[in-house]
């Protein structure tokens, strides 16, 4: 279902949420992505590292009244709160876990639901529309997301089964994994610099900028480095649903080579995300789990990584 018009209530992420005179400034210290390029009508990816680069989450972030939302796995946002608080003592800045103030809709095919609510969502990855106090954000395969109060929800849920049939998360997430936009949960929170899950191939890092948290590390690996573990696509028959963080092997290795990112329940099969040792991928025998005799297939990403390209932005 997940390359078919469906609708989905998207549960299983959390919303930060940044305001006050400063939000933008103190932000722009923190995150991967360049909140210049942020207004009414763009939003964009992006990433929070440790100071060795590493993602302490990853996200969508959108501006909304007088801050942004940030919209991230829930089992990060807890602990995001607490850390970003310790930095925000001394901006004009509040933090704030606004999850329950809001419904998030996934949608697959849903112009015209949306153009039926005011909302004409140009076809631009991350553009924004909005109508009174709902907002639409343009994902890059050409789906969208629908950001509403939570007062809302029970009306826009009849409205959406109206118009287009209900789908799962699992679809929604499959589509995700087709688009190759990897993602931090908490089981792989610090594991992964942006480009292992390729967030500069998907806007969601600026090497523009300046500094923010990691930025040295970041840009080194962009400019001078050599990425020895990258963002991979692959399927799987049938079995248990790996989670991520879930640790991948191959016969030539003695250790493991790679862990999922996101994986979903494909038509036949399975299909996932993983960051992977190149050599490994190249190899073409990476397995899951140390018993596991069935060998994952590589499946093409939909993008190329373009070095020149990414570092424009």
């Amino acid at each position: 279902m997940a390359d078919s018009a469906f609708f989905t209530t998207l549960n299983h992420e959390g919303l930060l949420a940044v305001r006050g005179v400063d939000a933008g400034k103190f932000l722009q210290g923190q995150l991967t992505c360049n909140l210049n390029y942020l207004n009414d009508t763009t939003a964009s990816l992006g990433g929070r590292c440790n100071v060795k680069g590493r993602l302490l989450s990853s996200f969508r972030i959108v501006s909304q009244g007088d801050g942004y939302l940030l919209a991230m796995a829930a089992e990060l946002l807890e602990a995001q709160l607490a850390d970003l608080k310790k930095y925000a003592v001394f901006s004009k800045a509040t933090l704030g876990d606004e999850s329950a103030a809001w419904v998030r809709f996934g949608l697959s095919q849903g112009d015209d639901l949306l153009g039926s609510l005011d909302l004409t969502l140009p076809p631009a990855a991350e553009s924004v529309a909005r109508a009174g106090d709902l907002l639409a954000i343009r994902l890059g395969d050409g789906r969208a997301e629908l950001w509403a109060p939570a007062g809302q929800a029970a009306g826009l849920s009849e409205r959406l089964a109206a118009a287009l049939p209900e789908g799962s998360l699992n679809d929604w997430l499959l589509a995700q994994i087709r688009a190759g936009v990897g993602q931090v949960f908490g089981s792989t929170r610090e594991q992964f610099i942006p480009q292992m899950i390729n967030l500069q191939a998907v806007g969601g890092v600026s090497f523009k900028k300046g500094c923010y948290t990691g930025q040295e590390i970041v840009a080194r690996m962009q400019y001078l480095g050599r990425l020895k573990r990258r963002l991979y696509r692959l399927a799987l028959d049938g079995g248990e649903l790996p989670a991520p963080g879930d640790e991948l092997f191959s016969p030539v290795h003695g250790s493991s080579v790679g862990e999922v990112v996101l994986a979903a329940r494909a038509e036949t099969g399975i299909e996932l995300l993983a960051v992977l040792q190149d050599d490994a991928a190249a190899d073409n025998r990476v397995r899951l789990g140390e018993a596991d005799s069935r060998p994952l297939q590589r499946l093409d990403l939909p993008y190329t990584l373009d070095s020149d390209r990414e570092i424009q932005r």
